[in-house]
């Protein structure tokens, strides 16, 4: 095989490795899509949970739904963190609010994409596309984490994203990012997290946590929170649970949660031979 036959299956082998071109959107019509290097996927239904059923969150939500509908009205509005334990709504409020606020006739929406470095990659592409649509977005990036060798530099990047870069968000955007840690930075960090400087690692961190207007905490579910979660969700759907009953299947697999209780009340429904929408 001489070399130019060489070069030329290189060259194919690199086209079928190749992303296919992004996808022309229209931004103006879905109410939330979801984002990734192939560009963006119109989602043609924002399925959510009423906000009348997220309990147990009740100030978070009151701040939440009130910075939305700011967003939505075209008043000044704050990104947003939140951050707290696994399983207490911190996704469904998130969904929730913009539900509520399309549900009162306001041109928002809602744009998900992963909290992985490589999904941040993307977000100047993203925001270059939005900021040239008349409609309000809540741009919600899940579960933010930075982990790995490109921590540092999606730490900066974001940032700068947020406030002060030449790609900064534009105007019509606002940013609601769910983490499992407060600040964004683990409790603990080896020298293998920054190999030039480890401090610096911690210090980008912190800086992109103050980047957000609002921050909501979202704490351990206790047990009245457990049970009032509960409540809510069997009051809507007409179910009726014992508190001791409820209690044993938090204290059987270990923690209460929002995500536990929905599985409680998921339990419930099977027993009873009620659909849940």
């Amino acid at each position: 095989m001489d070399e130019t036959e060489l070069l030329a299956r290189i060259a194919e082998a690199l086209e079928r490795l190749a992303l296919p071109p992004v996808r022309e959107t229209d931004w103006t019509t879905h109410p939330a899509y979801v984002w990734s290097a192939r560009g963006a996927e119109a989602v043609p239904e924002l399925k959510a949970v009423p906000l009348e059923r997220l309990r147990g969150i009740d100030a978070h939500k009151a701040s939440f739904v009130e910075n939305v509908r700011r967003h939505a009205a075209g008043v000044p509005a704050h990104d947003v963190l939140l951050w707290g334990s696994r399983g207490m709504g911190k996704s469904a409020l998130v969904k929730a609010a913009v539900a509520d606020a399309q549900g009162s006739g306001a041109p928002i929406a809602l744009v998900q994409t992963g909290g992985e470095p490589d999904a941040l990659i993307q977000l100047p592409a993203l925001f270059s596309a939005l900021g040239q649509v008349d409609r309000r977005f809540v741009l919600f990036i899940d579960d933010i984490g930075f982990d790995g060798p490109e921590a540092a530099s999606a730490a900066r990047s974001l940032r700068s994203l947020l406030e002060g870069g030449a790609m900064a968000r534009p105007a019509n955007v606002r940013l609601a990012v769910t983490s499992n840690r407060r600040a964004i930075v683990e409790r603990q960090m080896s020298e293998q997290d920054d190999p030039i400087n480890p401090r610096d690692a911690v210090d980008d961190r912190l800086a992109l946590a103050d980047r957000f207007g609002l921050s909501l905490g979202f704490p351990v579910c206790d047990q009245n929170a457990y049970l009032d979660i509960i409540s809510g969700y069997a009051d809507a759907y007409g179910l009726e649970f014992a508190p001791e009953d409820a209690l044993l299947w938090a204290r059987q697999r270990g923690a209460r949660s929002g995500r536990i209780a929905w599985h409680y009340v998921t339990e419930l429904a099977g027993r009873a031979g009620r659909l849940l929408d």
